[in-house]
């Protein structure tokens, strides 16, 4: 079954949208604004994110880049969606990594359309990866000794780059 996170402000998008994939058979859950559905990232783990553009808190375009930058949600498709009077920045859904972009009211066979291939991939993606486990390795000593690397290289990295926009300036 593909899991879907439908995330909109509008009740009326909201069941709209769910009933529609729920009678395709996924499993959706929905959330009203930005900073919900990134609390529900990781517990749901979506096939498909549907987020409007317009969400209070954090945007949609706000959380493709997030999603994009996460390699956890790498197999994880993005669909982003506009009420029909909201202005739809494709040039800026396209920059983000956006899959797709819809208006609303979702038209079911248009909706569908766009989401079926998106979670087909989705699911064969996540049907190739091999998961990879290594006991023997220690996550908290990795992130310890990178953090110490950083710290002693900071210094002169902040002089190298302070030079540099002095010298960029000079120009």
């Amino acid at each position: 079954m593909s899991r879907i996170l439908l995330a909109d402000h509008s009740p009326n998008a909201q069941r709209l949208g769910e009933r529609i994939l729920r009678d395709e058979g996924a499993e959706v859950v929905t959330v009203t604004d930005g900073d919900s559905l990134m609390l529900r990232l990781t517990d749901v783990e979506p096939d498909l994110i549907i987020a409007e553009v317009s969400l209070p808190k954090r945007d949609g375009y706000q959380i493709c880049r997030y999603v994009r930058a996460d390699p956890r949600f790498a197999a994880t498709r993005v669909v982003l969606t506009a009420g029909a009077l909201d202005e739809m920045d494709a040039d800026r859904a396209k920059r983000m990594g956006a899959d797709a972009t819809l208006h609303k009211p979702f038209e079911a066979s248009a909706l569908l359309d766009t989401v079926r291939p998106l979670l087909e991939y989705a699911r064969k993606v996540r049907a190739s990866a091999v998961p990879v486990s290594r006991p023997d390795v220690d996550v908290e000593r990795i992130r310890a000794a990178v953090t110490l690397a950083l710290d002693a290289a900071m210094p002169a990295m902040i002089n190298e780059l302070t030079g540099k926009v002095i010298e960029a300036l000079k120009d």
